[in-house]
């Protein structure tokens, strides 16, 4: 068995898939966040050590406030950690500044860095429309979005784990920008469509104007700086920057990323879209 391997936000969407993956293929996992086993906090750099001392490699997840990010970098080095894969988004240099600032922040940290890295940017995820994000309006049956009818080639959260867990026990693809989507891009109204096909009920997808997409963020209460990150990821969206399908899961994997339609069909029968 390996060295440890940390798995930062490690009970998180995207953190307790790559744990689960690594543990699958035999290596020892510390899942690390404010409540898991291993309990790390951004804002409490007491914690830090037990998430660095002794690993071989680190998922990184930039925190919402990016400013402890350098520190614990810093830290990761000291502690002789030879691998990072950091989890970021697709289009970096075109929305920088935009939207995402912790994710710049991060690339910006991890690749100034003496590490081992890999940055793997990902499309949005399928599983936002499960657990994050659309899934409460889907159940509700309507989402309303300002996409300007531009596709996204969503990725499969578990190819994008697969990936991670690929590159923390390897070498290969070290000092790469990886970019990670699904096979084709598909407009929101035709997943919408999809997903109320397969759940067997009606959801309506709905094409909002940015202002009034603002205004309905701040209906359902919430806070000015999420409204002004989602708007900007959907400013960004609608430019088309990463409505092109990307190799990276082929290159690492040595297959095809998951379709939408094929995790659709799989995900439907548990029930999640059900009113």
């Amino acid at each position: 068995m390996s060295s440890d391997i940390t798995v930062l936000a490690g009970t998180g969407k995207s953190g307790r898939r790559v744990a689960a993956a690594l543990r699958a293929a035999g290596h020892g996992v510390r899942a690390a966040s404010r409540s898991a086993d291993v309990r790390f906090d951004w804002q409490d750099p007491r914690t830090w050590p037990a998430a660095t001392d002794g690993i071989g490699a680190l998922y990184l997840v930039a925190p919402e406030d990016p400013t402890p990010l350098r520190p614990f970098v810093d830290l990761v080095q000291e502690a002789g950690v030879k691998r990072v894969v950091l989890l970021s988004g697709r289009g970096t240099e075109a929305w920088r500044g935009r939207f995402g600032h912790a994710m710049a922040a991060a690339e910006d940290v991890v690749r100034g860095s003496d590490l081992s890295w890999t940055v793997l940017r990902a499309n949005n995820f399928m599983q936002n429309f499960t657990e994050d994000l659309w899934h409460e309006p889907l159940v509700a049956g309507r989402l309303g979005l300002p996409t300007g009818g531009v596709p996204e080639p969503f990725v499969d959260l578990d190819d994008v784990a697969a990936v991670a867990a690929r590159l923390l026990t390897t070498d290969e693809h070290a000092g790469r920008l990886l970019d990670l989507s699904g096979p084709a891009a598909v407009t929101f109204a035709d997943a919408v469509a999809a997903i109320a096909a397969a759940a067997g009920r009606p959801i309506r997808y709905d094409e909002l104007t940015p202002d009034a997409y603002v205004d309905e963020l701040r209906a359902a209460g919430l806070g000015e700086d999420w409204v002004t990150e989602l708007s900007g990821m959907f400013a960004v969206l609608r430019e088309g920057i990463a409505a092109a399908p990307a190799s990276g899961v082929e290159q690492v994997l040595g297959r095809p990323p998951r379709a939408f339609a094929d995790w659709v069909a799989h995900i439907a029968p548990t029930g999640v879209w059900a009113s």
